[in-house]
């Protein structure tokens, strides 16, 4: 099939692409006329923790991330591909929440740059030559406009990439970060602002009102960085790549050999959007992460927009098990620069969840069947239309 690029055109896999995305905002974020900062990609994510033992076994122990520096009060985490310091912080405090949202940056005069866009926007900002954490030099720390603590840094300290250190790999060996999921109660506001900032959207879910999730990236994969709707702001999830599904796998049959498979929440399975292979965890504090692996490259230019029918079933799973209701309303405070977790405000649009199995009905898998959807079947969730 040929696909016309000049209008959303309907493919044979169900999803529509086009050109643009369906950002439009009736309550924009200001553009500022500073230039925004070359982000390169998604960096680490600064997470608070109550019981930094127990997030230690669950993120060492049993994910197999490599440990950077640790004492009494933090553990600095990277994944085996990866040589800057960290890409995963722990720190012991109060609160389950996240601290930081990080971002590495082009040149050090992009932090620069990202310095005057903030402060243009009127936000927050505060800036440390010697960085907030270690192994990260100078940096600038905002809480950007939907509430989010935000982290841009170019000079880091280099550590040992152990990808050929095999003997240190674990099954299911987590090579890279890949994005974050952003959950905020105006997604049209939040992709204007993040185009803004040099983010293209590559995937959205949206109706023909509402856009109810949009995923945004500036490496060439699916995204750096997603806004899911919901009651806001909060971290819906970090997400960490494996190489393969049966890295997985591995992990699933690991916590099952250590009687923690209620760690697991959701998967695995294959998401419709971004076409990855998934496995949602939860940590002991609750935190989400997912297990992702094979998405696609979305380099070109001219890279199509991929645009779901939110009644379509096969959008958040393409197969596998049904979405569970926690997967829609549990998320993760976020922080200030102070450390105080940051007011939480509702979405008044509607949510993704009772479009889908409200009173509208049950949402479909083939749009143009004439049979009913069977009982076990119907709805997102476990219990089905129990709910």
């Amino acid at each position: 099939m040929k696909i016309d690029k000049n209008k959303r055109t309907k493919t044979s896999s169900g999803f529509y692409v086009s050109q643009h995305a369906s950002v439009n905002s009736d309550n924009p974020v200001p553009t500022p006329k500073a230039e925004a900062p070359d982000v390169l990609r998604v960096a680490y994510m600064e997470l608070q923790v109550t019981d930094l033992a127990a997030s230690r076994k669950f993120y060492v122990d049993v994910l197999g991330l490599h440990v950077s520096h640790e004492d009494d009060n933090e553990i600095y985490l990277r994944s085996s591909e990866e040589f800057i310091h960290h890409n995963l912080l722990l720190k012991k405090g109060p609160v389950a929440a996240v601290g930081a949202f990080s971002y590495r940056v082009r040149s050090p005069e992009d932090v620069d740059k990202a310095e005057a866009f903030y402060q243009e926007l009127g936000c927050r900002t505060e800036r440390r030559k010697d960085g907030f954490v270690r192994g990260i030099g100078d940096s600038l720390r905002v809480e950007d406009p939907l509430g989010f603590p935000y982290e841009f840094f170019y000079d880091v300290d280099h550590m040992e990439r152990l990808a050929w250190r095999y003997d240190l790999h674990v099954p299911g060996a987590l090579v890279r970060l890949d994005h974050f999921n952003q959950v905020t109660p105006d997604v049209p506001r939040a992709a204007a602002y993040m185009q803004d900032l040099g983010f293209r959207v590559t995937e959205e879910i949206a109706d023909g009102e509402t856009v109810y999730a949009a995923w945004m990236r500036r490496k060439p994969t699916v995204h750096d960085t997603a806004m899911t709707g919901g009651n806001g702001p909060r971290m819906h999830h970090v997400a960490f790549a494996t190489h393969e599904k049966h890295n997985i796998l591995a992990i699933c049959d690991r916590l099952g050999a250590l009687r923690q498979s209620d760690a697991i929440e959701r998967g695995p399975g294959r998401h419709g959007v971004s076409n990855a292979f998934y496995l949602y965890l939860r940590d002991p504090d609750g935190h989400r992460v997912e297990i992702y692996t094979q998405d696609y490259w979305t380099g070109d230019p001219d890279n199509p927009v991929v645009s779901w029918d939110v009644h379509d079933n096969q959008r958040r799973d393409w197969w596998g098990t049904p979405v569970v209701p926690s997967w829609y309303t549990d998320a993760s405070l976020v922080l200030d620069l102070d450390g105080n977790p940051q007011e939480v405000v509702e979405r008044t649009h509607d949510s993704e969840m009772e479009v889908t199995i409200g009173a509208d009905g049950f949402s479909y898998t083939r749009a143009d069947d004439e049979e009913e959807m069977p009982d076990w079947k119907k709805g997102e969730f476990k219990l089905g239309n129990q709910l």
